[in-house]
């Protein structure tokens, strides 16, 4: 595994650094700390940065799909996450364990998450957790300082004395560890009786890993959290990653977690090691080829579009499966950027610790995860669905809600109504019988399943589809939409397609509600099925990106 190298606080930019590109990741950093949304004002505060270049670099990232403009505020769209997709790819952990973390998790009924080194902090690539009322909240990209987990010990038996110098030095600067936002601040500075202990016994904790072979959490990160980790190691016997499991103490002490379940662990473990042995080089994916698409995109937009920020922020694509390791001239030929720019791109993010070079080779590190993947690794597909909804209604000028299937109902998930004296009022959560519903038959329709019994009125249902439901659901199939016309309710008309995930299963439907007399049935399907096909395959598009490398909850 190559460490992350993050440049220190006080290390100049080498002159041949793109000045953009580094502007443009400060605003994704600020934007991520903030959970995702943030004023353009307080943007301008956080980075230090020109209101007129926080404007000019938001407006490069809406273009790229990577930030969503809602009025005053910068939201981060699901689409940045295929830069942190690119890292996951290239390393390949998350395809080959995340199912052995999952099973896991499910045998224990323990939450298990799987963490990367980042340089003296780890972070999170897989977490697979119990939903409790006392459930954790570390999500996917997370960044922990070492020494108050149980994986810190692991990682740094592989640190050499540079990287022990290096992490004192950390301690010493941000002796609170303000630096790590998704942990607690240190209530005392080392000094203090308890801080003071922490720092001391990292080396013997440390020692002691190395010894045993595996490390604890006993409440080191807060109260009552509980943590027993192991290392998974390559075929080289270097650390590849950490898998944790981590309870609380109402359901387990730190002694009583590794009693119980150290022996389970290792054979998770040994598993996982199996696995990484026997993998197959990974096919190399199709290069993302959004040079071209840059290039027109400066043309249309002029100086309001920063080019170079999109050129490198391209290079963090053309990693991925199968390419993990790439030369300047793969690089370039996988962006289609001449080797120039390609060349000034990778030093920047080299600089920034986003790139490590050994030799003539490039590889993406773990830091590329803090670009936004923590916020955007918790949407929901209702999340994921609104603002496209939002965008939907207002061109069409009805209603648009998403639905999911809860049994044999189906339930809103996410909905917007225009502002109107007579609108559709059916309310997020609402759980309606499905085949009485278009977004209920769209999802009935895939795959094909037998008609469902009747539960609220059937006959109703029958006298409008003489041929049964499986009639309407096949025609449905046929068509790739289904209208509802006064079915649920006389003078009410809708129209609905499906969302399908990355396999082409339909996990969800969109649909557009409206009173009849406001369009006839024709109207419905020149006018609002096409936006509402669009709609369906941003959704979609979105979708694919954020569910990747884990499971979109529908919200």
């Amino acid at each position: 595994m190559v460490p992350n190298v993050t440049p220190a606080p006080d290390t100049a930019a080498p002159a041949d650094a793109v000045a953009p590109l580094v502007r443009g990741l400060t605003v994704l950093r600020r934007l991520t700390e903030a959970d995702g949304s943030c004023s353009l004002s307080a943007l301008e505060r956080a980075s230090g940065l020109a209101r007129s270049t926080v404007d000019r670099i938001t407006a490069t990232l809406a273009r790229m799909g990577y930030v969503r403009l809602d009025g005053r505020d910068a939201v981060l769209a699901p689409r940045l996450m295929e830069l942190g997709n690119a890292y996951l790819a290239a390393l390949r952990l998350p395809e080959l364990l995340d199912p052995h973390a999952d099973a896991l998790a499910d045998e224990l009924d323990e939450s298990v998450s799987l963490a990367v080194a980042d340089r003296d902090g780890i972070r999170f690539i897989h977490q697979a957790t119990r939903r409790r009322a006392m459930s954790l909240s570390f999500r996917i990209g997370d960044l922990l300082p070492a020494e108050r987990t149980a994986p810190g010990p692991l990682f740094a038996t592989e640190w050499d004395d540079a990287d022990w110098a290096w992490w004192r030095a950390r301690r010493a600067a941000d002796p609170e560890d303000r630096g790590f936002p998704t942990v607690p601040a240190r209530s005392r500075p080392p000094g203090g009786s308890a801080d003071g202990a922490l720092d001391g016994d990292f080396k013997e904790r440390t020692e002691r890993a190395r010894a045993q072979g595996w490390a604890l959490d006993d409440q080191l990160i807060e109260p009552g959290l509980v943590a027993l980790s192991m290392p998974v190691r390559e075929a080289g016997g270097r650390i590849a990653c950490v898998v944790s499991v981590v309870s609380h103490t109402s359901r387990h002490s730190a002694d009583g977690l590794r009693a119980a379940l150290l022996p389970r662990l290792r054979t998770a473990v040994a598993a996982m090691e199996r696995e990484l042995c026997e993998a197959t080089p990974a096919a190399p994916e199709a290069p993302s080829g959004l040079a071209v698409w840059t290039g027109a995109s400066k043309q249309e937009l002029g100086r309001e579009f920063v080019e170079s920020l999109a050129r490198g922020l391209t290079v963090i694509t053309s990693f991925g499966g199968g390419r993990s390791e790439l030369t300047l001239s793969e690089v370039a030929g996988a962006t289609g950027l001449a080797r120039a720019t390609a060349r000034r791109a990778l030093i920047t993010l080299e600089h920034l610790g986003y790139v490590t070079a050994r030799g003539r080779v490039f590889r993406l590190t773990p830091r590329v995860l803090g670009l936004g993947y923590p916020p955007l690794s918790r949407a929901t597909l209702a999340d994921i669905a609104l603002p496209h909804l939002t965008a939907l209604s207002q061109l069409v000028h009805e209603s648009a809600s998403l639905g999911v299937q809860v049994g044999d109902d189906v339930q809103v998930t996410a909905r917007v109504a225009p502002s109107r004296i007579m609108s559709v009022d059916v309310a997020v959560g609402t759980r309606l019988p499905a085949y009485t519903t278009s977004l209920g038959r769209v999802i009935l329709a895939d795959p094909p399943k037998p008609p469902l019994p009747g539960r609220a009125s059937p006959q109703a249902s029958a006298d409008r589809d003489p041929g049964g439901l499986e009639a309407t659901l096949e025609a449905v199939r046929r068509e790739g939409y289904a209208l509802v016309d006064g079915e649920l309710e006389e003078g009410l008309r809708s129209i609905a397609v499906p969302v399908r995930e990355r396999g082409g299963r339909v996990v969800a439907a969109v649909n557009v509600a409206l009173h009849s007399s406001r369009r006839t049935v024709e109207q419905c399907l020149t006018e609002v099925l096409p936006e509402l096909r669009a709609t369906a395959a941003r959704i979609e598009a979105d979708l694919h990106v954020a569910g990747r490398f884990r499971k979109v909850a529908s919200g």
